[in-house]
């Protein structure tokens, strides 16, 4: 879209110029607003032209219109303004930000659309899809088979390995294991894997009612109401800087750490099922990124989280 917008402008400046050295003042006046019209004209319909050739889910091709919770720091938070390049929230005068709002600009940016956010809670964001209120949800999903009955996903925009929050003064502080884990107070965040299917891993678990949020999950770390958070890498570095009496357990992904699968720590974008065309598009966009390049992000968005302040 930029190329053909610079190409019509070009063009345009070439007749002006030609003009002025061959006519009078009345008529290069005449020609430049001609000139400048069609111009005009050029730019406007390649912009709707590109705009309707735009994968949609919501009715407005122009817009990217991604759901998140904008409280998951480092994936999406909430924040009183535009720093760093934050998106308004719908019908808000707050603004969200985090690696999931840096992918949906390249995204958006890469289709020759503007983003929008919308603030749901977790259990809203797959209906909230399937529904057509928004085009796709980018959270920090995991591509679990349950959610791919309901929707389409990308490839993987992330890849999050399980790691254990403590105390660094706690009794599990200087665990190795999941089994070192045993009999330990935990919870974690409601309608994850880290809740559904590691915290039952431990032995003899006294697990919590799950956390409606990530920083409720957290909160229940440092106020003692439990021993044990387990969540992704991202969120544990997020949670570190925030909390510098926590300790983050990594256990190494061989015998002694909780068994997942790919699926459980694949994160994607999800999509409303049969909408191919944005689907391509959101892989195609991918397609260019390293697992590098996403670890640069996250890191971008770890440093400048509310939490790191």
């Amino acid at each position: 879209m930029k190329l053909k917008k610079t190409l019509s402008l070009c063009l345009a400046a070439v007749l002006t110029a030609g003009l002025v050295g061959c006519g009078s003042t009345a008529t290069t006046s005449e020609s430049t607003a001609e000139s400048e019209s069609a111009a005009s004209t050029a730019e406007t319909g390649s912009t709707e032209a590109d705009a309707a050739a735009a994968p949609d889910g919501d009715g407005d091709p122009t817009t990217l219109t991604v759901a998140m919770e904008c409280a998951y720091a480092p994936y999406n938070w909430t924040q009183s303004d535009d720093s760093n390049g934050a998106v308004q929230i719908r019908d808000s005068s707050d603004y969200a930000y985090g690696y999931d709002v840096m992918m949906a600009k390249k995204i958006a940016d890469a289709l020759g659309q503007k983003v929008q956010v919308v603030k749901l809670d977790w259990d809203s964001l797959i209906p909230a899809v399937m529904s057509g209120d928004v085009d796709c949800v980018i959270a920090g999903q995991s591509i679990t088979s349950e959610r791919a009955q309901q929707v389409d996903f990308s490839d993987p925009y992330y890849y999050a390995s399980i790691i254990t929050l403590v105390k660094k003064d706690g009794p599990y502080a200087s665990a190795k294991s999941v089994a070192d884990l045993s009999g330990a107070v935990c919870t974690s965040q409601l309608g994850t894997i880290w809740y559904d299917n590691c915290l039952p891993q431990i032995p003899d678990a006294d697990i919590l009612p799950a956390q409606e949020t990530a920083p409720a999950m957290l909160v229940a770390l440092e106020s003692g109401a439990c021993d044990v958070v387990v969540t992704d890498r991202p969120t544990a570095q997020a949670a570190t800087v925030a909390y510098p009496d926590f300790v983050a357990l990594d256990f190494g992904g061989g015998d002694g750490d909780f068994e997942v699968s790919d699926e459980d720590i694949n994160i994607g974008i999800s999509m409303k099922k049969g909408n191919t065309a944005l689907k391509d598009a959101i892989n195609g966009v991918l397609a260019t990124m390293t697992t590098d390049d996403y670890n640069t992000m996250m890191d971008e968005a770890i440093s400048v989280q509310p939490l790191s302040e």
